[in-house]
């Protein structure tokens, strides 16, 4: 299984040097998209909690109830790098549908699911549909938040 084995934002940023430039150039994109969603650095769920034990880029914090009716704070926005790919989740619904499926074939990823894509290369994605969406993603989380 891959593993990116760090403990800090800029060890995760720096941990794949073939990628690096594509997931620094994504961080951008996101910063720049939705600047209301603040970067940190996800450590992963620790065993017996409910959630994904993977370590990731956030931005932006979201929270949801688990199965058992634990709190639990999650990103809104994901980003992952896995073995030969990095996937971005999104956990940000809009009227309880997934905001990622009217995206399904657009944004160049090499595998979507119902919350989250998968890209190999920066350059195959749809920059404008993508800062399209995570500035969506960042419009319902403040309208959330007000409410």
């Amino acid at each position: 299984m891959f593993r990116v084995d760090v403990d800090s934002l800029e060890d995760y940023l720096d941990f794949d040097l073939k990628r690096k430039s594509d997931l620094r150039k994504l961080d951008i994109l996101i910063r720049r998209s939705a600047p209301g969603l603040k970067r940190y650095f996800h450590r992963g769920t620790p065993a017996g909690e409910p959630g994904m034990r993977f370590r990731m880029i956030g931005y932006g914090k979201f929270q949801y109830v688990a199965r058992n009716g634990q709190y639990v704070d999650w990103p809104a926005v994901g980003v992952a790098l896995q073995k030969n790919y990095i996937s971005v989740y999104l956990s940000v619904m809009k009227g309880g549908a997934s905001l990622i499926q009217p995206y399904s074939g657009k944004p160049g990823q090499i595998r979507i699911g119902r919350n989250h894509f998968s890209f190999r290369m920066y350059e195959d994605l749809d920059v404008r549909l993508l800062a399209s969406l995570f500035a969506e993603v960042e419009q319902i989380l403040q309208s959330d938040l007000r409410h």
